[in-house]
């Protein structure tokens, strides 16, 4: 291949990569807060803010294109924590929500799980777009422990019910942020700093996706490890500095922010900046190889860069959303025995004809099954809303 026909190609493979268009959705206060910060730095993908409240939605920056929804149901108000309101608010719009995935390759959507906007909108978006020719990538906050019980369990309720719908979930809990970060930083400061490692680790997927390289990593590749439903995803890349890449390595595959690692991936790619010699690439596909199931899909990108930086993108992690709860071996405060003292003067065994025992036995068997039937469902789907359910199985979308 000549020098002219090298230059062609390259300059044709650039023309289809300016094609492919990428889009982040905010949905809701929290999703649509960090979309209007990480829209500050995150370059090469289009910014939207959506959400019930108005007001929310005149504060984010120029950049950030907004769409309002709602307005009949909630006056241009929040939806108070109500995940139904929103539900009913996203599904009313419908049509008009269809149109932001219209010409997108890659959807990703932000927001913030246990309030109302949040999750009702999450859901219904996913749901729109789950039949749409487009990838779908989440990205989820759970609650801090301290708002509360109720909003935790909405919020795992939701992020169950919303992956079915997605490629590709990515989870970070907020209570990881004091775990890394410690207890005296401001909550603000807080959620600026997942805000900086969010933007960090989308821009190295952009990347991923129009950077050419030595090997190059295409669309194609991308479609690959998102293939399918619900996967569980893995994103985080780093600037390897030092001499010691064991520990760089290690903090490239265990991001202290996600509840889990790479480890279980069934899909891989792996891109390497700046990664001069050949042994320091095997060291780090080798760590990485040890971490990821053996049957997985590899896909290696390599490019130039002045600063050594890794980024890895994987799917089908071993599942460790939530933390796990302890089993207490203990029995149930109800289940104690407790010593009967005989009444005086009444007979120690009361007999029973064998009619009133089946009766008795059925009665307790009916019991059992009505509260087994109860805590089959989730907590959202326990809730009974006085008029028939939409297609989502939330209430009536009327």
């Amino acid at each position: 291949m000549n020098l002219y026909t090298r230059i062609m190609a390259r300059e044709e493979l650039k023309d289809q990569v300016k094609k492919i268009k990428v889009r982040v959705i905010g949905i809701g206060g929290g999703g649509v807060n960090i979309v209007s910060e990480i829209a500050q730095t995150l370059k090469g993908v289009s910014f939207l803010a959506l959400d019930t409240d108005f007001k929310s939605l005149k504060s984010t920056p120029k950049i950030v294109e907004k769409l309002p929804f709602g307005k009949e149901l909630t006056k241009g108000f929040g939806s108070g924590g109500d995940f139904q309101l929103a539900i009913k608010a996203a599904f009313k719009e419908k049509e008009k929500i269809k149109k932001i995935f219209e010409n997108q390759d890659l959807v990703i959507f932000i927001s913030c799980l246990g309030g109302g906007t949040g999750s009702g909108g999450s859901l219904v978006l996913s749901r729109l777009a789950k039949n749409l020719d487009c990838l779908t990538y989440g990205v989820f906050t759970l609650p801090f422990g301290f708002e509360g019980e109720k909003k935790m369990e909405t919020a795992k309720d939701f992020l169950l019910k919303i992956r079915k719908y997605l490629n590709a979930v990515s989870v970070i809990p907020n209570e990881k942020i004091s775990q890394v970060l410690g207890q005296k930083i401001s909550f603000k400061k807080s959620l600026s700093e997942i805000n900086k490692i969010l933007a960090k680790n989308l821009q190295s997927l952009t990347e991923i996706i129009y950077k050419p390289g030595l090997i190059n990593i295409d669309f194609a590749d991308l479609k690959t490890v998102f293939e399918g439903r619900g996967k569980v995803c893995y994103l985080n890349s780093l600037e390897f500095e030092g001499e010691n890449w064991q520990e760089e390595i290690e903090k490239l595959i265990h991001a202290p922010f996600f509840p889990y690692s790479v480890e279980g991936a069934k899909a891989v790619i792996l891109k390497m900046a700046g990664i001069k010699t050949l042994s320091q690439m095997n060291q780090i596909s080798k760590k990485i190889t040890e971490k990821i199931s053996s049957e997985a899909k590899i896909i290696l990108g390599i490019s130039s860069a002045e600063i050594p930086k890794v980024t890895i993108l994987a799917t089908g992690c071993k599942e460790e959303i939530f933390p796990k709860k302890s089993v207490s071996k203990t029995k149930p405060e109800g289940a104690k025995k407790v010593k009967i003292q005989k009444p005086k003067n009444k007979p120690a065994v009361i007999r029973k004809n064998g009619l009133e025992v089946k009766k008795e036995a059925k009665e307790a068997e009916k019991e059992i099954l009505e509260k087994e039937k109860i805590w089959e469902k989730p907590t959202f789907l326990r809730i009974k809303f006085s008029k028939g359910q939409n297609f989502l199985g939330y209430g009536s979308s009327r």
